[in-house]
C-alpha cells in the first residue's frame, strides 16, 4: 500500500504545501482511528489539509466554528417539534460525517465541549432516548490558535486525553509561502481528486493493526509512560516538582497505535525506535499535567518528553 500513501500525499499536497508533518500525522490519525488536535496561528491551511483529505477519500466532512453561543444541539442535532404532524422528528447534527473539523473548539464552553465526549469515544451520538452509531471511519480534527487566548476555555482533561496526537504547526519556509503566493496570485491550485475510497482505507487500516512491533519496544512505551507518572524511579528525580500529573493508560494504548502506523506510513513491515521518536511528543504533549514550578522554570511539556527520552535507554 506504500504506492497508495504516495499517492494520497501527493494529491493532499497539491493545496497543501509543506506542512509535511501535519499531513503524516493526519494520516496516521486516520489509519489508527484516533482523533487531532491542531494547535498553531489562523492561516496555516489547517482546515484546508482536512478538506483536502476528505475530498482525496471521498469521504464526508463538515465544519463547525466553535464560539461562545454555541450549544451541544448545534452539534449533536436534536428533535423538533412540528405542529403539523404533533410529532417529533430527529434533525441530525453536522456531527454525522466522517471528518469533522472543530474550529477554535475552546471558544466554546465546557458544556459544548462534553458533548463531544461519547462520540469521541464510543463513536455514538445520543439525542434524547436514542443513539445512533456513526459511519467508520469517524475522525474529529480540533484547532486552537496558542496566541489570542481572550474569550476561550481551556479544554477539560478528560477532553484533551481523547486526541491521540496534539501536533503544533508552525510556518512555512520562505520558498514554501513563495510558492503559496504565486498560486494565490494566479490561483493555479490543482483540484483534489479521489484517489483512494473509504473500503480501500479501511483495509489499510487493518494492514496497520498487523505490523509488527517487538515486545522490548512495547516494554519500553509502557516504562517511558510510568515514568511521567513516577519519576524518581526511573532516574529523574529533578522532574517530580515539575509533573504534577503523568499520562494516563490511553496514552500507552494511542503511542501504541501510533507508532504502528507510523512504521506503516513509512512503508515498514515493524516498528522501530525512529517510529517513537516520530511520535512520542504528539502523543504526550497535551497529557502531562505540568505544575506551577514549570511554570516559574519555563519549562514546557516537550521539555519533560526531551529529558525523558535521554534519561530512558531506547531498546
Amino acid at each position: 500500500m506504500k504506492n497508495q500513501i504516495e499517492i494520497l500525499k501527493k494529491e493532499i499536497s497539491k493545496q497543501v504545501i509543506g506542512h509535511k508533518e501535519m499531513i503524516d500525522s493526519l494520516l496516521i490519525g486516520l489509519l489508527s482511528e484516533g482523533h487531532v488536535l491542531i494547535e498553531g496561528v489562523p492561516g496555516l491551511a489547517k482546515t484546508t489539509a482536512v478538506n483536502a483529505l476528505s475530498k482525496s477519500l471521498g469521504l464526508s466532512f463538515h465544519r463547525v466554528q466553535f464560539t461562545a453561543d454555541l450549544l451541544p444541539s448545534d452539534i449533536l442535532g436534536a428533535e423538533i417539534y412540528h405542529t403539523s404532524t404533533e410529532s417529533f422528528e430527529l434533525k441530525k447534527g453536522p456531527i454525522f460525517t466522517h471528518l469533522l473539523l472543530a474550529d477554535e473548539i475552546n471558544r466554546a464552553s465546557a458544556k459544548v465541549q462534553s458533548a463531544l465526549l461519547e462520540v469521541m469515544q464510543e463513536k455514538q451520538v445520543t439525542i434524547g432516548d436514542e443513539t445512533f452509531k456513526l459511519e467508520d471511519p469517524f475522525m474529529v480534527l480540533a484547532t486552537q490558535n496558542p496566541i489570542d487566548q481572550e474569550g476561550t476555555y481551556s479544554l477539560p482533561e478528560a477532553q484533551l486525553d481523547r486526541f491521540m496526537f496534539k501536533i503544533i504547526v508552525g510556518y512555512n519556509t520562505q520558498s514554501e509561502e513563495f510558492e503559496i503566493a504565486k498560486k494565490v496570485a494566479t490561483k493555479s491550485f490543482a483540484l483534489i481528486n479521489k484517489v483512494l475510497s473509504a473500503v480501500e482505507l479501511k483495509v489499510m487500516q487493518k494492514e496497520v493493526q498487523k505490523v509488527y512491533i517487538d515486545d522490548e519496544l512495547i516494554a519500553y512505551i509502557v516504562k517511558l509512560i510510568f515514568a511521567t507518572r513516577e519519576p524518581e524511579a526511573h532516574g529523574l528525580e529533578h522532574l517530580s516538582n515539575i509533573i504534577e500529573f503523568g499520562a494516563s493508560p490511553r496514552a500507552t494504548i494511542d503511542l501504541l497505535k501510533a507508532v504502528k502506523a507510523s512504521a506503516y506510513l513509512r512503508g515498514k513491515s515493524s516498528v522501530t525506535p525512529i517510529d517513537i521518536m516520530l511520535c512520542v511528543k504528539n502523543v504526550l504533549r497535551h497529557r502531562i499535567v505540568l505544575s506551577y514550578d514549570a511554570l516559574v522554570e519555563e519549562t514546557s511539556t516537550d521539555d519533560v518528553i526531551d529529558q525523558l527520552m535521554q534519561t530512558l535507554e531506547m531498546p
